[in-house]
């Protein structure tokens, strides 16, 4: 592999990260899912969660307008380790939240990836949710109002 392809699946993966953030924030699951390969596996132990297949993925993402009410994520680049069409990373995670049920918090979180290049781009193989720290208490602010409600 040439150095060129080395940084060019570098930024392609770092891109993948960040559409997975922003599909997440505009809750386009049927984007997220397909950021994934058919047989790709979303695992979040802590909440707990785990995904199996892009079908699991869009179905559970129909289901979180429900629970959630407002969620803020935000992703900080971490190590890439390429291995011809496989790769390996981790992403860093700070989120803010709240359920419908009024629970909510802060957490950071590590995302351990498992990366594959396709016909498509690179996707995640997997991904695995893990929280370092949680504050559960509610938070204090909430999302603005639309001006109409103001």
């Amino acid at each position: 592999m040439s150095d060129f392809q080395a940084i060019a699946d570098r930024v392609e993966i770092e891109a993948l990260r960040g559409e997975f953030t922003d599909a997440v924030m505009m809750r386009d699951y049927d984007r997220v899912a397909l950021l994934f390969t058919p047989d790709g596996v979303w695992r979040m132990p802590g909440i707990p969660v785990e995904l199996e297949g892009q079908e699991a993925i869009r179905a559970w993402g129909r289901r979180v307008p429900d629970v959630v009410d407002f969620l803020v994520q935000n992703t900080h680049p971490g190590v890439i380790r390429l291995d011809g069409a496989r790769a390996f990373g981790r992403a860093y995670m700070a989120e803010i939240g709240r359920g419908r049920d009024g629970r909510g918090g802060l957490n950071y979180a590590i995302y351990h990836d498992r990366y594959q290049r396709t016909g498509d781009g690179w996707k995640f193989a997997e991904r695995v949710y893990e929280i370092r720290y949680e504050d559960t208490s509610p938070p204090a602010g909430s999302p603005p109002r639309p001006a109409e409600d103001a």
